[in-house]
């Protein structure tokens, strides 16, 4: 550190350089503006106390991306930390390294960044934070830092007051704010019709609770009319509330609102701490938004030292045909049970519970046979009789089978085909009673051969008045991952908070939920367009579990009561194996069905789910997007194309592929006539040769796509 600072031309002591530096921003002197260029020069972040008040603003090649928009947090109970501060130090450095990720998209990551770190003096308080900046040749990440000091030891948030102004009235593809849940349709407008589009966009959910006519969920996608893609969310959230979005719709400026606890604080903070880091991702150039490592960057190293056992997961399960109610979670049709005075041995079994024995043994055999991985059972638990909706404390206890379900008997058996079965845990919200049981519920995985679990958190979080998303919910998800990590365990959180990227630090967190899924096609159905978007959107934070593969697109046929319908093409259904990324991909359909389509099937065994390269070759949100992968440690390239209700005609050169090499391409796609709603199941598949020379024009059906495996000739 320098024993000097400067302020105009003259050198202070720094021992008296904040005390200086204070007194002259109260006569009214501005301290002097700093700025920081991305490691390109194409992306310039200005950082300036104005009046008092701390400010930032963001451009890309000359580009206003966010206007001057202020700093600060709203304080409970004292003086608020937004106005009366005076830059008294600041620090820059530079940073580049390459890491490699357990599992990803890419074998190899760059994080390379110049940093500004700027420390901010309140006179009256005395109180001193810190705010840093770092921009990458994507984009922005910036954070408030609290250093231990004696007139800031505890404090509560009142709301965080950071400030996104854009530069006009931007295309959006957003989802209303919500404190409890994301699984809403996209809304695809201009900002300023936000407000007059919300209603309609706030349908049911099993528990919600929005705020604002205006307020957003990150991560917020966004278009301007000179061509700028614009991507706005958090990064490593951490003992901290989920930031959603304000829009001020006559301003367009969007401000930060978290999410409150039970009793309306929005952050109980002991110093030092951190905030998460606020994330802007932006391009001329679509598809650069989708290959951003920004959020993942702004996230630790992996915190578990040896990670050997955490392994990509190809799998199918008892799932879909209880979704669609062919089949019960619930081994009785019983009501108003407790749980710990059933004796499930003497009542009568419904005839519907999928998780029995025989059936399990079903999707085992399938599992093998095909070279999956593992089978997902779900109901296989005592309490499915009455769990949602009663806020019952007590509703599983995570370690007890229902009747026809031998633990021990169907792992052995899964064991015996190189299987393995994942766990279910469903808290039905109820958050005390599973961290109560949590290390026994572990600790049984460990006894009986599971290495992954599937979390839920459906329904009204317990203890009441406690969101989703507040400040003790992502405590809670934390240390579930952490505690999964003790015992070896993998999670695949379901309901729980949007990804943050925090799958660096803990890489045991092979998948999230977290946004509407392949599920509510059997409760009404997504749209055509949801897979052109849902990359630009939720997938910014980390791989999504969207449950791909459904082939009957009819839920009818299922069950006869159900008259919903998948709203995509059976060849698109392939092609999310390859656009939605997730090192977890399920084959959510039913065996019986697969059964029926070998060919198209094939696909789905044939591709990868961990990468050493990605490339997007064609991309528009809300429209289309066209990616291709290379697969771990071999030479094959899987290439996936999803387009929205209009369909489209995709052009793509293969230039990626190795040179002198030729490789067989099994293209797998829209049949003639194939139509999301009129003729989904259309489907054909084409051989050829092609090398890196070769360019294909392929047709995609309304609500269709396209998937192309590429092995390398004679492989």
């Amino acid at each position: 550190m320098q024993p000097f600072s400067t302020f105009g031309t003259r050198s202070i002591p720094r021992p008296f350089a904040p005390l200086l530096l204070v007194c002259l921003s109260l006569l009214g002197y501005a301290a002097t503006a700093e700025e920081i260029k991305s490691p390109n020069g194409q992306l310039t972040l200005n950082f300036e106390v104005q009046g008092g008040v701390p400010t930032y603003r963001f451009s890309y090649k000359g580009r206003e991306v966010i206007k001057p928009s202020k700093l600060g947090l709203e304080l409970k109970g004292t003086t608020s930390l937004q106005t009366g501060f005076a830059q008294t130090d600041k620090q820059t450095r530079s940073f580049d390294e390459t890491w490699t990720p357990v599992w990803g998209e890419a074998k190899t990551i760059r994080n390379h960044y110049n940093e500004l770190a700027v420390t901010l003096t309140q006179a009256e308080t005395q109180r001193t934070i810190r705010v840093r900046f770092r921009v990458f040749d994507d984009g922005l990440g910036f954070r408030y830092e609290f250093p231990r000091q004696p007139k800031l030891d505890y404090f509560t948030i009142k709301e965080e007051r950071t400030q996104f102004a854009l530069a006009g009235d931007h295309k959006a593809f957003w989802l209303p704010g919500d404190y409890d849940t994301q699984e809403y349709s996209t809304v695809t407008s201009k900002l300023s019709e936000v407000r007059g589009k919300m209603k309609a966009a706030v349908t049911g959910n099993a528990s919600q609770t929005t705020f604002s006519p205006t307020g957003l969920q990150t991560p917020l996608m966004l278009k301007s009319q000179d061509g700028l893609y614009i991507n706005i969310h958090e990064a490593a959230l951490i003992d901290y509330s989920c930031m959603h979005l304000e829009l001020d719709d006559k301003t367009m400026t969007l401000e930060s609102h978290l999410t409150p606890d039970a009793v309306g604080d929005k952050g109980l903070i002991q110093t030092p701490a951190n905030s998460p880091w606020r994330t802007v991702i932006v391009s001329d150039k679509a598809g650069d938004i989708l290959l951003s490592k920004l959020v993942l960057n702004l996230n630790e190293p992996s915190k578990i030292k040896d990670t050997s056992w955490i392994k990509p997961v190809k799998y199918v399960g008892v799932w879909w045909e209880m979704i669609t109610g062919k089949s019960s979670w619930s081994y009785t049709n019983m009501d108003n049970i407790k749980l710990d005075s059933v004796d499930y041995k003497t009542v009568k079994p419904n005839g519907t519970h999928g998780a029995n024995n025989a059936h399990v043994k079903e999707y085992i055999d399938f599992a093998a046979q095909h070279g999956f991985d593992a089978v997902l059972v779900e109901g296989w638990n005592t309490g499915w009789e009455d769990w949602f909706g009663k806020h019952k404390d007590y509703v599983f206890d995570f370690v007890t089978p229902y009747p026809d379900f031998d633990v021990q008997e169907l792992n052995r058996y899964a064991a015996s085909k190189g299987v393995k079965i994942i766990m279910h845990h469903e808290t039905s919200g109820s958050v005390r009673n599973y961290e109560r049981h949590l290390e026994k519920a572990f600790q049984f995985m460990n006894d009986n051969g599971y290495n992954a679990v599937k979390t839920g958190y459906v329904g009204d979080i317990v203890p009441l008045g406690h969101h989703h998303y507040d400040q003790w919910m992502i405590d809670h998800y934390n240390y579930v991952l952490e505690k999964a990590a003790d015992h070896k365990i993998m999670v695949n959180g379901h309901e729980a908070v949007r990804p943050t990227g925090l799958s660096r630090t803990y890489p045991n967190l092979i998948g999230n939920e977290a946004a509407r899924g392949t599920e509510y096609e059997s409760f009404g159905g997504n749209n055509a367009d949801h897979t052109t978007i849902l990359p630009f959107t939720r997938l910014v934070g980390g791989p999504m579990d969207y449950t791909p593969g459904i082939f009957q697109t009819k839920v009818s046929a299922y069950n006869p009561q159900n008259n919903s319908f998948v709203h995509s093409t059976l060849a698109r259904q392939l092609a999310l194996y390859v656009t939605m990324y997730s090192p977890l991909q399920m084959a959510a359909d039913l065996p019986e069905t697969y059964n029926k389509h070998l060919d198209a099937f094939q696909f789905i065994k044939d591709v990868a789910v961990d990468w050493d390269d990605t490339k997007v070759l064609e991309a528009e949100p809300g429209d289309y997007i066209t990616y291709a992968r290379k697969a771990k440690g071999k030479s094959s390239w899987f290439v996936g194309s999803t387009c929205d209700e209009n369909g489209r005609t995709s052009k793509i050169d293969l230039s990626f592929l190795e040179p002198g090499k030729k490789y067989t391409a099994t293209i797998y796609a829209d049949g003639k006539d194939a139509h999301y709603e009129k003729n989904p199941q259309a489907y054909q598949i084409r051989k050829q040769t092609v090398t890196r020379k070769t360019k294909l024009t392929q047709l995609c059906a309304p609500g269709g796509g396209y998937a192309i495996s590429l092995v390398e000739a004679g492989k």
